[in-house]
């Protein structure tokens, strides 16, 4: 009987979904699991960032154990969600779909979405890079060629799309080989793969260390992309209070990020060992990633969007219900009464601002704003436009450490070093010199404004310091 009684016990504690993480250790501590990609940095308010400064711990308190553990991408995470050993975890929209799609279920493991970490609303945080030798311009050119990408990830997502959306069939057109991250760049290097779809922060880490040409920016699909936070519904409602703790302290780290810009950026850059530069690329005002924790409708769309897709590419997605996979009950406790209204908006709460020191005038317009970080400088300064950047980085004595410009067209930051760039003469002076992310925004752009002319990066600055843009 006593044996009994013990088994009985035991399968109450499965069907209730009590996890070894989830469970007081010997010391009586209530043990959580965090999941989270550190060089994922669209994820950085719910893990690498997050983690460094500590909130979450002051929020617990003594009487709580917080387990950080780090993973390159979500599978492992969602595997490890499945089995009861991650509590809350933090990925990408497609593996998001992936991880709800193997636990719904599965009582003890079924997740919720109950936060956003980082957004774009166009989808700029993947994209599509080659070597710098290819003579590869545009995404067409890639035809037949090997492409590195992690499958079922947001990149090799945004990768299908872009493809058939350019005529060419993801299945025959090309050969896509799955790689992690860190694998399918080292084979890019070494001529391994022809092209490398990716997530952030890859692409720009790979073009800032010259090891990669941008040739698509997934914001020309213009679908949203965003990573969140899933966590395991058992554990929610055993430790209610560890789940507003991290919601909250969540907030205060997307609040940090946006007070304290370049310092998170540093902050990020350390822990993970990505150049400070790239991860303001993404993170800093104006970045690629609008920060902002509440679930939106435009990114709950998206997600319905991408089932269909996910179960394309994935043979063994078997389809989602969003609608049951969205939860934001947890966070409207914890975020106040201004929930609904920040819900709503989709603005960038980081903005480039102040006043540009070489042509004088505010900086006000989020789709001109750039920004010069100059060599041994503790601070960055904006510039109202791209072509006031031109004359700043002309002006630049001390050097450059990074020069960051939005795309004409779509917005999405990018190093002005590495844009493709136009000059518009009939344009206002401080607005004569465009920059694209890409050859195919700056040909699309073209065709609607003929009166521009491609420039290189170097003529650009060259004109643009000698007043020649006049």
């Amino acid at each position: 009987m006593k044996g009994l009684t013990a088994l009985a016990a035991a399968l109450l504690v499965a069907a209730t979904g009590c996890s070894v993480s989830g469970a007081a250790g010997g010391d009586g501590k209530t043990k959580v699991v965090i999941g989270y990609q550190s060089k994922t940095i669209n994820t950085v308010t719910a893990g690498t960032l997050l983690r460094s400064l500590g909130y979450l711990e002051k929020r617990l308190g003594d009487r709580y154990t917080v387990e950080w553990q780090d993973y390159d991408t979500g599978a492992p995470i969602t595997a490890k969600m499945v089995a009861g050993k991650i509590d809350i975890g933090s990925m990408g929209d497609y593996p998001l779909l992936i991880n709800a799609s193997r636990t719904q279920g599965i009582a003890a493991a079924r997740t919720e979405l109950v936060s956003i970490t980082g957004y774009n609303l166009r989808g700029g945080l993947n994209m599509v890079v080659v070597p710098p030798a290819s003579k590869a311009r545009t995404l067409a050119d890639l035809k037949g060629a090997k492409i590195s990408a992690s499958i079922g990830s947001a990149g090799h997502g945004t990768l299908v799309q872009a493809l058939e959306k350019d005529g060419i069939d993801p299945a025959t057109g090309v050969q896509i080989v799955n790689h992690q991250p860190a694998v399918g760049a080292a084979q890019l290097e070494s001529g391994g793969v022809q092209g490398y779809a990716q997530f952030v922060a890859w692409p720009g880490l790979m073009v800032f260390q010259d090891k990669g040409h941008l040739v698509y920016d997934g914001s020309a699909l213009n679908v949203p992309t965003f990573h969140g936070v899933v966590l395991r519904q058992a554990y929610a409602k055993e430790h209610p209070e560890v789940v507003e703790a991290f919601l909250q302290a969540q907030i205060d780290a997307t609040r940090y990020l946006h007070e304290q810009p370049l310092r998170a950026a540093e902050s990020v850059a350390k822990v993970t060992g990505l150049p400070p530069e790239v991860v303001y690329l993404y993170n800093g005002p104006g970045g690629i990633s609008t920060f902002d924790v509440t679930l939106k409708p435009p990114l709950q769309a998206a997600h319905e969007h991408d089932v269909p897709y996910l179960k394309r590419i994935n043979a063994e997605f078997a389809g989602v219900d969003v609608s049951k996979f969205v939860n934001d009950s947890y966070l409207r406790k914890v975020y106040g009464p201004s929930y609904d209204t920040d819900r709503a908006g989709t603005t960038n709460a980081a903005k480039i601002t102040g006043t540009d020191p070489v042509c004088g005038v505010a900086v006000s317009d989020p789709r001109t704003a750039s920004e010069l970080w100059p060599t041994g400088s503790a601070t960055t300064q904006p510039a109202a436009t791209p072509t006031c950047l031109l004359r700043q980085i002309a002006k630049a004595t001390a050097g450059v450490r990074a020069a960051y410009v939005p795309d004409t067209t779509t917005g999405t930051r990018w190093f002005a070093g590495e844009s493709i760039w136009l000059h518009d003469p009939s344009a206002p002076k401080n607005e004569r010199f465009l920059p694209f992310t890409t050859q195919d925004g700056a040909d699309a752009y073209r065709k609607d404004h003929p009166k521009t002319e491609p420039v290189s990066y170097e003529e650009a600055l060259k004109a643009a310091g000698t007043g020649g843009d006049a």
